[in-house]
C-alpha cells in the first residue's frame, strides 16, 4: 500500500514528527511505502476562497506545491497526518493546506451536500500538546485537534483507523517509551 504523511509541525525533529516517523518505519518495515512531506517545508499561496475547485476538482491558483500534494492524496491508499495542538486546533499552514484541497478531497453535490471522494481510503492521526493530561482532554486541547483533523478527513471519506496522541510535552526530551508500541499498532491498524 501506498501512504502519504504530513507533517503539520513546524519542527523537523519536534514530538509529531518523531512519531510519524516511527509510523513511517513501521508501515515500511511491512512492506508499504510512504511518503513523507514537512508541511512548514511546502511553498503555497492560501486559498482565495473562488469556490473553482468545486466545479474542476482541482485548485486553480498557479501551480504550487498544494498542486503536488493534492495529486499524492489521490494516488496515496492512506494517509497519516500530524499536528501539534494551537489554541486547541491544528496548525495554522496544516488547516492553510487544506483549504486548499477541498476540490481533491470532497465533491458537492447539486444540492451542495459533501461527496466523499476518496471512499475506502484509510487515516491515522498523530497530534502533541503541552497540556498535561488529562487536562488535555478535558480542556478540549487535544480533542478539538483530532475533531477537526476527523472533520477533514471523514468528509472526504477516509476511514479513521488509528490516533496517536502525546500530551504534557512542555520539557519533554525524548518520546515515552509507549509511543514505539502505540505507533506499531496504529500502523497495524492501517492495513
Amino acid at each position: 500500500m501506498k501512504f502519504l504523511i504530513l507533517n503539520g509541525s513546524p519542527r523537523k525533529n519536534g514530538k509529531v514528527s518523531r512519531m510519524l516517523h516511527l509510523i513511517e518505519e513501521a508501515l515500511v518495515a511491512d512492506g508499504n511505502s510512504a511518503e513523507f512531506f514537512d508541511v512548514a517545508s511546502l511553498t503555497f499561496k492560501a486559498c482565495t476562497g473562488c469556490m473553482a475547485c468545486r466545479s474542476k476538482k482541482s485548485c486553480v491558483l498557479p501551480q504550487d506545491d498544494a498542486h503536488t500534494i493534492a495529486r499524492k492524496i489521490q494516488e496515496c491508499d492512506g494517509i497519516i497526518v500530524g499536528s501539534p495542538v494551537y489554541w486547541g486546533n491544528i496548525n495554522g499552514q496544516l488547516k492553510c493546506l487544506f483549504d486548499r484541497m477541498v476540490g481533491v478531497m470532497m465533491g458537492e453535490s447539486a444540492h451542495g451536500m459533501p461527496i466523499p471522494l476518496h471512499k475506502g481510503k484509510k487515516a491515522a492521526i498523530v497530534t502533541s500538546c503541552t497540556t498535561p493530561f488529562p487536562f488535555n482532554i478535558l480542556a478540549g486541547q487535544t480533542t478539538k485537534a483530532e475533531r477537526a483533523l476527523t472533520e477533514i478527513l471523514s468528509y472526504s471519506g477516509f476511514k479513521l483507523r488509528a490516533k496517536l496522541r502525546l500530551a504534557g510535552t512542555k520539557g519533554m526530551k525524548e518520546l515515552p517509551p509507549g509511543i514505539r508500541n502505540a505507533a506499531k499498532k496504529a500502523a497495524t491498524a492501517l492495513r
